[in-house]
């Protein structure tokens, strides 16, 4: 058998660690966890994020990029509209409505050239053709065959129409714009259906998904002389959106009759590809930009929500070892290679506690005060905090016990001012904060510890508990929680500047009982639940850049009230809730680096 040194030329080299910048395809041995590592491109991920809200709310279509987009026409969910707004990539902006209202109609061109025709003014399908110039809209020439919930693509000189709704059948007709008229193709789609599309010339178009007597996912695209059939959605759907072109595109909510979804597809010229879903599920909606770059907004049910579409080398969950005790509510510290679980409950609250070399768990000193719902915080798998909690499950009576861990035993130090569960923790353990949690109420308290004794200090803008934190006793974030109203979970986001907690952008998911790891101004919030049943553990992980929240790679197992530790980049998650108890451990790595097995001699 040929060995790795001679496939490659070179052999596998042995670090006490990871190298500092390997690269891609590089193979090396990491003698600290006794794996052979591998790196690899991260995937290219896409993440959805809030964006301007339109004036009007409404179903809705238009043209142009993430950063200059137009939208005309729609329905406000009581009567078709006129209004036409312009985003500069932050905000909407009125601007001249089209002379004629109207819904379900096609789109074509860009913010400051754009193209309106056909669509629907009760009572039936109209043909109305109107082009824009940045400042006002002018009736042209109709189309020839008046239709409704059809595909547009192309510029407001050069533009494309293609299937449709009649008011009586469905229709594969495709019709050429020139600038001045509309002529009708010889060449009708292979699959006649209510459609959407998109496409930046007349003659590269692509067609996917949309209605004949059921929803379907069917896929054509159009080279300026015929239509070919191609791979279908994986969802099939209608009255979804469409953004791109014919060898790049996304696919973008819907219906799939019922119900009405969040999904959205990447298209790459050949297949479809199911990405991060929209943080709102939504049909008749507007798209807009490229699918890595892209924006949609309106939509059904009612609203203006508008959401941000970018792609960006992200990280990856990957499966760790598990923990030797599967447990919840529990408590973790460290990083992604010298982490510490300890606390929390199987059925009973537990002292034990674990340390992870970024390999394996290890038992090690107990806790001198078993608990659950407890927090904690550190450094590393050797210097680490653990405060507060309850010696029962569901959390009553709380605690203000406070235990410091120096790599070997617990000692017990100085209590919290305020007893109390469900609250969190961060820093070091001699400068740490502990905020929020739950007395015999849901309570803002935020204390301080300066290695010595806590002090109390501003309190939280929300009251809350069982939220997740990240940071330093200087520069926090508290995030999400359970405020202990209706709808009890929150997506509140605060930052602590040493003095006082400012609320900034929420979560795009509310929900409590979530991890977090990094620091105030670069940090990663995943797992969770959204309501005191626990019926939903999410899998969803937001990344934080210091001023909003966007998506990123989900965990493989969705969870709450799980452990966290590490970095935005070097991220670990473990334990916590499915709501069957896990002992379950992933790393998130951005860049990653993924096991490899080698089935060489090297």
């Amino acid at each position: 058998m040929a060995t790795y040194k001679e496939i490659l030329g070179t052999a596998v080299q042995n670090f006490a660690g990871d190298p500092a910048n390997p690269i891609i395809g590089q193979v090396w041995y990491n003698s600290i966890s006794g794996r052979f590592r591998y790196n690899e491109v991260a995937p290219q991920l896409g993440a959805w994020s809030t964006g301007g809200t339109m004036n009007t709310a409404r179903r809705a279509q238009g043209v142009g990029i993430q950063t200059a987009a137009l939208a005309y026409g729609g329905n406000n969910g009581t009567a078709n509209v006129a209004n036409n707004e312009s985003y500069n990539g932050t905000s909407w902006t009125e601007l001249n409505d089209l002379n004629t209202a109207r819904s379900q109609l096609a789109t074509a061109g860009i913010q400051t050239a754009a193209l309106a025709f056909g669509g629907l003014t009760p009572p039936g399908a109209v043909n109305n053709t109107e082009t824009w110039n940045g400042t006002s809209w002018t009736e042209v020439n109709d189309l020839n065959t008046a239709r409704r919930i059809f595909g547009g693509a192309g510029t407001n000189t050069a533009a494309l129409a293609f299937g449709g709704f009649t008011g009586t059948v469905t229709t594969g007709a495709t019709e050429t714009w020139n600038g001045t008229s509309w002529t009708t193709s010889p060449a009708s789609m292979n699959t006649a259906r209510e459609t959407t599309g998109c496409g930046a010339t007349n003659t590269a178009a692509l067609s996917a998904g949309g209605f004949t007597t059921v929803n379907t996912g069917a896929t054509e695209s159009w080279n300026g002389t015929s239509w070919t059939t191609k791979n279908s959605l994986n969802t099939a759907r209608y009255y979804l959106a469409n953004l791109g072109t014919n060898t790049a595109a996304l696919a973008i909510g819907g219906n799939q009759n019922p119900p009405i979804t969040a999904a959205v597809e990447n298209w790459n010229g050949t297949s479809w590809t199911e990405v991060n879903d929209l943080n709102t599920a939504r049909d008749q909606l507007g798209g807009a930009g490229t699918n890595t770059a892209g924006l949609a907004y309106g939509g059904n049910p009612t609203t203006g929500a508008t959401e941000e579409w970018d792609v960006a080398t992200r990280g990856a969950w990957a499966t760790g070892s598990p923990l030797n005790t599967a447990r919840r509510i529990l408590a973790g510290a460290g990083t992604q290679t010298s982490a510490l679980a300890f606390g929390g409950a199987t059925t009973v609250a537990t002292g034990e506690t674990e340390a992870y070399n970024g390999t394996l768990w290890s038992n090690v000193a107990s806790l001198n005060t078993a608990r659950v719902t407890l927090a904690g915080c550190g450094a590393t798998n050797t210097a680490a905090l653990a405060f507060g909690g309850s010696p029962g499950t569901p959390g009553t009576p709380q605690l203000g016990n406070n235990e410091s861990w120096n790599g070997t035993s617990w000692t017990e130090l100085n209590d919290l001012n305020t007893a109390r569960s469900y609250l969190m923790g961060v820093g070091t353990n001699t400068a740490a904060l502990a905020f929020g949690g739950f007395t015999t109420a849901v309570t803002a308290v935020n204390e301080s510890w300066n290695g010595t004794s806590w002090t109390e200090v501003g309190d939280l803008n929300t009251a809350r508990f069982n939220l997740g934190g990240v940071g330093t006793n200087t520069a926090a974030l508290a995030i999400g929680g359970n405020p202990g109203t209706s709808p009890f979970n929150t997506g509140a986001t605060e930052t602590w500047n040493g003095t006082s907690w400012t609320e900034v952008n929420d979560l795009n998911t509310p929900r409590f009982g979530i991890g977090g790891s990094g620091t105030q101004t670069a940090s990663l919030g995943f797992g969770g639940t959204n309501t005191p049943s626990a019926t939903i553990a999410y899998a969803n992980t937001e990344s934080w850049n210091g001023t909003s929240w966007s998506q990123a790679d989900e965990l493989n197992t969705g969870r709450y009230q799980l452990g966290a530790a590490g970095t935005q980049t070097a991220g670990l998650a473990f334990g916590g809730s499915t709501p069957t108890v896990i002992g379950a451990t992933e790393e998130y790595n951005d860049p990653y680096y993924d096991n490899l097995t080698i089935t060489t001699t090297v």
